[in-house]
């Protein structure tokens, strides 16, 4: 596949530098002493530094985000943390234009989730705002992430090609979607027939003689976090596979810059975004997933761009042949951006990484503090009209912030919520006649924050923020589970592949039983605790069980939820949570927090 340059970008940045370029470009190679790099070293002679910028998991979070979501802890000098309120497209265009300023070489590039459980004003709409806000800020190339097949692969084509959405036609009179002017790079997801790339599997990004590609996939455990529809028909491969593979078939091609975009992340030790990751040593101070990915992945990869757990982390994780290799993530919802410095050897074309020093990569808080992009306020304007009769519209009072992904304990009080409104949505025998209900906790994107984003009042619920919390509009199905094959989704919560990063999901009223996190395992569910409306768990009764159509299909690791029978399908889980919000609640007497209580945990 032949390079793709992006002249006419670069061309729109560069404008007001260009003296800065004639500079650099001029000097690069005949200054008697080689010039500092972005850390203060001398940078070798021959080379020039080229800015990357990069962030992840945007989700279509164009307004700041609510609540926790809207947020990074500081680690101040003194070894205090501080809270400081972040993200927000208007803020995170404004950040990474004020850093290209004299950068005469920059790229910008994301590593998945830019769209898909994203907030109503970008979701209503299928994420065109979205991708229209991506082409704005300058976004040079992105991987997929899970979430982009949230719609399927039709709907992935569309946003890559442009086009009035199928169904729900075009948005705005006299306006077409023109779709994403960067590349989505897809290496590892092929079609099961043809066995080819659904999407390109690399690009090289070209500036004055410099080349750097990038590849870009997602996780190979995409199909079981998505629903069955969004990945019907596609096959997704190994990471470290996929990226070694085009490396070598970009290497063939002269391209030695490389840089994998990859939706698969870590786990940092520190809380807080600048943590120090390589305490006490090289990566020491991260773990997941990503860690045997860097380790394996070809040495003639030079930078890893990562995503997926919306944590942040600049790490330096060796490669198979020990050099050190830059590993970066930049949280979630356009909160951080990632600043790497990669210096470009002219001669070799290749990223100079030595084995003392690896690329330079610093995150950065996209704080609300600067000016706000006007052509990104103009943009959300233009959405917001068109959102607003939906979106305003009140559905619910609470009292008190409820805490979903801010929750701080397993079981969430947001989650305990969703779990009661999609219990009294189907509990009446005409109705699929439920005894409990069961929420995945990574289905819930925010928290319900007391305080007013808009006009509407503090306490007040919109129908906009009941769809931060709910953005899938997954159905509700009601199934017939056994309790043995209750008791082994509870367990399947701490076991298999959730036993390293648990996924506790969040239960209605009538279910209660401990948690033993002193053990291992299946162990850590003490079963003879377990409780349906106050009476032991019988193994061989049957039970109504209510939970969304990705739970019922086996989603997120539990597949004994996927043995359920004689299914009813009941109202969407935002029609759910929106119902009761409305029948729960009034303006003098909001809705509490729930407690919270019915998951006693062991430490």
């Amino acid at each position: 596949m032949p390079p793709t340059p992006q002249r006419g970008r670069l061309a729109r940045r560069l404008a007001a530098g260009a003296a800065v370029l004639a500079t650099a470009a001029g000097v690069a190679l005949t200054a008697a002493a080689p010039p500092a790099g972005a850390d203060g070293a001398r940078r070798p002679a021959g080379t020039v530094d080229v800015q990357l910028l990069s962030f992840n998991d945007f989700h279509g979070n164009l307004e700041p985000p609510q609540g926790s979501s809207g947020s990074v802890e500081e680690l101040q000098a003194d070894g205090t943390k501080k809270t400081v309120p972040a993200g927000g497209v208007e803020y995170l265009a404004q950040s990474l234009r004020t850093a290209r300023k004299g950068h005469p070489y920059s790229v910008t590039a994301a590593a998945g989730d830019m769209i898909g459980a994203s907030p109503l004003l970008s979701g209503l709409f299928h994420d065109e705002p979205t991708i229209e806000a991506m082409n704005g800020l300058g976004l040079d190339v992105t991987s997929v992430g899970n979430h982009e097949f949230d719609e399927g692969r039709a709907e992935l084509a569309r946003m890559q090609r442009g086009g009035c959405h199928p169904k729900d036609g075009c948005y705005e009179k006299g306006r077409t979607f023109r779709g994403a002017d960067f590349p989505y790079l897809a290496a590892n997801v092929t079609d099961e027939k043809t066995g080819k790339p659904i999407l390109k599997p690399y690009t090289v990004w070209q500036h004055k003689g410099v080349k750097i590609g990038f590849i870009g996939v997602t996780l190979k455990g995409t199909p079981d976090i998505v629903n069955a529809d969004g990945v019907k028909g596609l096959a997704f491969h190994g990471e470290v596979e996929t990226i070694n593979k085009y490396a070598k078939v970009l290497d063939r091609q002269g391209v030695k810059a490389i840089v994998a975009l990859i939706h698969e992340g870590g786990l940092p030790a520190a809380t807080s975004y600048n943590g120090n990751c390589d305490s006490p040593g090289p990566g020491a101070g991260i773990s997941g997933p990503i860690v045997d990915i860097a380790k394996h992945v070809s040495p003639q990869v030079d930078a890893l761009v990562t995503g997926h757990t919306h944590q942040s982390y600049a790490c330096t994780i060796p490669d198979p042949a020990g050099h050190p290799r830059t590993v970066t993530s930049a949280a979630s919802y356009g909160r951080l951006y990632t600043d790497t410095t990669l210096t470009y050897d002219r001669r070799s074309h290749d990223i100079v990484r030595t084995a003392v020093h690896g690329p330079h990569a610093v995150n950065h808080v996209v704080d609300r503090t600067q000016p706000k992009a006007p052509d990104m306020t103009s943009l959300i304007g233009r959405w917001h009209k068109l959102a607003a009769p939906v979106a305003n519209k009140p559905v619910g009072y609470i009292s008190a912030d409820i805490n979903g992904r801010g929750a701080d304990t397993p079981e969430e009080p947001l989650g305990d919520l969703i779990a009661d409104a999609q219990l009294a949505a189907t509990q009446d025998p005409g109705k699929g006649g439920a005894q409990l209900a069961l929420m995945n906790p990574g289905g819930i994107r925010s928290d319900l924050a007391y305080k007013a984003s808009g006009g509407e009042g503090d306490g007040v619920v919109t129908y906009a923020e009941a769809f931060t919390v709910q953005p899938f509009t997954n159905m509700t199905n009601v199934v017939d589970l056994t309790g043995a094959q209750l008791l082994a989704a509870l367990q399947q919560q701490v076991s298999g592949p959730n036993e390293a990063s648990p996924k506790i999901l969040q239960i209605s009223r009538g279910l209660t039983y401990a948690l033993d996190m002193t053990k291992r395992g299946a162990a850590r569910v003490v079963a003879d605790s377990v409780q349906v409306a106050g009476a032991p768990l019988d193994p061989a009764k049957t039970y109504r069980v209510a939970m969304n159509e990705f739970l019922a299909g086996g989603g997120d690791g539990f597949p004994a939820l996927k043995q359920g029978t004689n299914k009813y399908v009941g109202p969407s889980d935002l029609d759910a949570l929106t119902a009761y919000l409305t029948a729960h609640s009034t303006p003098t007497s909001p809705l509490a927090p729930p407690t919270a209580d019915r998951i006693t945990l062991v430490k």
